[in-house]
């Protein structure tokens, strides 16, 4: 039984997961009552530092000190000094779940790349954002259901990195608004589209064809993922295949719309999410 600081701690972050609800598997009603307080704590962390990288009214130099003082937050809660919920919650999980401290610290690393950095010249430099941003995401969940090991968190990875990049296909129209762009600039040249065509929105063939290699690349990773749908513990199984469906959900959506990403962000309708369940509660 935890204390009443701690207590109290866990629902402040489950308050904030209820407020933010994503693509994070937060605290939600298919994971067993006990694994949610530490979710919670995971995404209140998180939640939190994205939106100080995100804080459009402060300068880049604020935003980047804000990180830093978050970040030792985080470490002095590893040594067992904070007063601050977020990091009284996830300090009892750190502890409870033996997770190391580095997988808050790269995610930590991809929230200052928001801040300063809007390109990336290769696909391997996006794949070393994603390694930073959502890897973490997926070894976190696997440490709170006592379930890392090292071939289980490398199926992980693929699914979240390909996760990541779904995620970036179906926001370029509002990655675009914020200056951001996530398609690889090789790959631009590559496909004879230009950085001022995607910023115009100009939606030819040679970029249908463009976002038409994203997809396939991306659905490969969720592919080459997917064994770890059957070999995490059964208490996680539903979740995670509701995520990885969900995910592949949205690179169809993305087809069927012929790749107009520009114009409109795609969106699963509520068939669409239906049909994700169902997905989900089919044996793989």
């Amino acid at each position: 039984m935890y204390s009443k600081d701690i207590q109290e701690a866990f629902r402040y972050c489950a308050r904030i997961a209820r407020e933010h609800y994503e693509n994070f598997p937060v605290a939600s009603l298919f994971l067993p009552r006990e694994r949610r307080p530490h979710i919670a704590a995971i995404y209140a962390f998180a939640r939190l530092a994205d939106d100080l990288a995100d804080e459009g009214v402060l300068s880049t130099e604020q935003r980047l000190k804000e990180l830093q003082s978050w970040e030792e937050k985080l470490r002095a809660c590893y040594l067992g000094k904070t007063d601050h919920p977020v990091f009284i919650a996830l300090a009892q999980t750190a502890s409870e779940k033996q997770i190391p401290l580095q997988l808050f610290t790269d995610l930590l690393a991809a929230f200052r790349m928001d801040v300063t950095r809007s390109r990336y010249r290769t696909f391997n430099d996006l794949l070393g954002y994603c390694r930073l941003s959502a890897n973490p995401v997926g070894r976190l969940v696997l440490h709170v259901f006592d379930d890392a090991n090292e071939s289980k968190m490398a199926l992980s990875d693929q699914i979240c990195t390909a996760l990541q990049l779904a995620n970036f296909w179906q926001d370029l129209s509002v990655d675009l608004q914020k200056g951001r762009i996530y398609v690889p600039l090789e790959d631009l040249e590559r496909f004879c589209y230009t950085e001022d065509e995607f910023c115009r929105g100009v939606e030819v063939d040679r970029f249908r064809e463009l976002m038409r290699f994203q997809v396939d690349r991306t659905r490969d990773m969720f592919e080459a993922g997917k064994p770890l749908l059957r070999s995490v513990t059964p208490e996680l199984r539903f979740e995670l295949a509701l995520t990885w469906n969900g995910g592949v959900g949205i690179l169809k959506k993305i087809e069927r719309t012929g790749y107009t990403v520009l114009a409109k962000r795609p969106h699963l309708s509520l068939l669409d999410k239906l049909s994700v369940f169902g997905s989900a509660l089919r044996p793989s």
